[in-house]
Parts: C-alpha cells; structure tokens; sequence
C-alpha cells in the first residue's frame, strides 16, 4: 500500500485563505489522508488489520469488475 504521508500535498493561495484550506481538504480526501489519520490514531490489532485489508481489497475489487464490465453486482432491480 502507498503511504500517503511520503508525498507532499501542495495548494497555491491566490485569492483567500479560506478558498486554499477547502481545496487542500479536497486534496486530502481525494488521496486519503483524512482516513489514515483517523485510522493510525489508535492501534489497530494485527486481527483486525488483516481483517480491514480483505475487506478493503475485496471492494477494490468488485469496484474494478463493475467497471471493466458495466454490470451492477446483487439482486436485478425491476
């Protein structure tokens, strides 16, 4: 897995403040690092990591099948 902190996020402040801070939080959800934080700010047992990978690879998964094929994964909806 890629580890967010290793590259730095840069945002440009051209017009105001406020403007930067809401694109540098766009940034950081985009790439994941608001997520990490919350996960790496309590200990995560080797369990329950494990647990969270699966989980994690098995969406990551069913989100490229449903691309590459265009089909919805459950039940046919009428």
């Amino acid at each position: 897995m890629e580890n967010a902190f290793g590259k730095p996020v840069e945002v440009e402040v051209r017009d105001s403040l406020e403007k930067a801070m809401k694109i540098l939080k766009q940034k950081m959800s985009k790439e994941g690092i608001l997520q990490e934080l919350k996960r790496r700010r309590f200990y995560e047992k080797p369990s329950v990591k494990r647990k969270r990978k699966t989980r994690e690879a098995r969406k990551r998964l069913r989100r490229e099948m449903k691309r590459r094929t265009g089909v919805q994964s459950g039940p046919p909806t009428r």
